[in-house]
């Protein structure tokens, strides 16, 4: 994070002032209002004047920002114009009229907004917000591991570079996984497939249907680190919180657990039910983010922050705008390729029912042969 003194000086430099007046008061006052039980009003004075500029900069370019459920309020509330999970935020770009998107989450996301919407501009505001899932995984790994297991379907999480979605037939996301493994099995006609990276999704949805699973070790360096006592502890220290976890974490960790389910499901579970204390089971950001639409809700913050997400940040946003900076390309013969797969899962019909895991289910166990 830059300091007061970095910033004041580098936005002198580019003329803009860092004065926390009135009007820019009154022009942020909508966002102050949803974040100031989680932001001090120290930190707004200095938050405020850029979200100020951003918005009028957006205006200026005709630019959108896509933020992620994973950023941090003043950036979620602040500047958002759509803010949710991966792929919602790429289905968003492709319907936006902007010309520029600016994807403030990380590079594989920034690569399917491209995907998606070949003709927009698209940055990212820091070239190094990467994800440990996605450089689990290279085009290369997919080929042999179609050569391995020829004539399988291969599912891919959304958490993948465009190489790795090149390579696939098939994209899903935690939200809907089961449901596209077992609408790939029916279409391939086969009783397994792939599902690659994330070996913890493919344990939580083996355990949800009975097509068999091969799975890769890739993991989510967030979601890998709670463990069942952690749950356990926390359930001992806040009697009646309902946990609500990620299917990136750990099986057994969903087996302690309340509800599992994407983070726009743990966000819908929240709204629709508002329980009276809750624990979010992923990232620590989001629970300060669904917590200011969810008034009366009390939230425990066991935090696991994802060092890639925090690299964006009001300060590169700005920069990012106002010098179209970090443009994110993807070469069109490898696009052309990934958007099938990513269409593929975009044309599936909705769910008959809400997304969200068995935790009966989940809690008997099921073997992934693990590639």
């Amino acid at each position: 994070m830059l300091t007061l003194s970095i910033m004041e000086d580098r936005m002198a430099a580019d003329g803009f002032q860092f004065d926390f007046t009135p009007e820019v008061e009154a022009a942020t006052l909508p966002a102050w209002e949803k974040v100031k039980g989680h932001v001090t009003p120290m930190e707004w004075r200095l938050h405020a004047p850029l979200i100020a500029e951003i918005n009028r900069l957006k205006r200026e370019k005709d630019a959108v920002i896509l933020a992620h459920n994973y950023m941090t309020p003043e950036i979620f509330h602040g500047v958002g114009d759509y803010v949710g999970d991966s792929l919602g935020l790429a289905k968003e770009a492709a319907r936006s009229d902007a010309k520029v998107i600016v994807q403030a989450g990380v590079h594989f996301m920034a690569e399917t907004s491209k995907i998606l919407s070949p003709e927009k501009r698209v940055l990212i505001p820091d070239l190094r917000a990467g994800c440990s899932l996605a450089s689990s995984i290279t085009g290369a790994d997919v080929r042999l591991i179609k050569q391995r297991y020829p004539g399988l379907p291969v599912i891919t999480y959304v958490n993948t570079t465009a190489d790795v979605k090149a390579e696939t037939d098939i994209c899903c996301t935690s939200a809907n996984a089961v449901q596209v493994v077992e609408e790939a099995a029916r279409a391939w006609g086969v009783d397994r497939v792939i599902l690659i990276p994330d070996e913890f999704l493919a344990r939580n949805v083996a355990r949800q249907t009975d097509i068999g699973i091969i799975a890769w070790q890739g993991r989510c360096e967030v979601h890998e680190r709670f463990t069942a006592a952690d749950i356990l502890e926390i359930k001992a220290a806040y009697p009646g919180a309902e946990v609500l976890a990620h299917p990136e974490c750990p099986a057994e960790v969903l087996e302690v657990s309340d509800f599992a389910g994407s983070t726009a499901a743990m966000n819908d579970y929240v709204i629709q039910k508002r329980p009276k204390r809750v624990v979010l089971i992923t990232e620590c950001s989001m629970a300060d983010n669904v917590a200011a639409d969810a008034v009366g809700t009390e939230f425990v913050r066991p935090c696991n922050l994802c060092p890639h997400m925090k690299r964006i940040t009001l300060e590169n946003i700005y920069e990012a705008l106002l010098h179209d900076r970090h443009e994110v390309t993807v070469d069109p013969a490898i696009a052309e390729r990934a958007r099938l797969a990513v269409q593929r899962m975009v044309d599936l019909p909705p769910p008959a029912v809400p997304a969200r895991y068995d935790l009966v289910k989940a809690r008997h166990h099921v073997d992934v042969e693990l590639i």
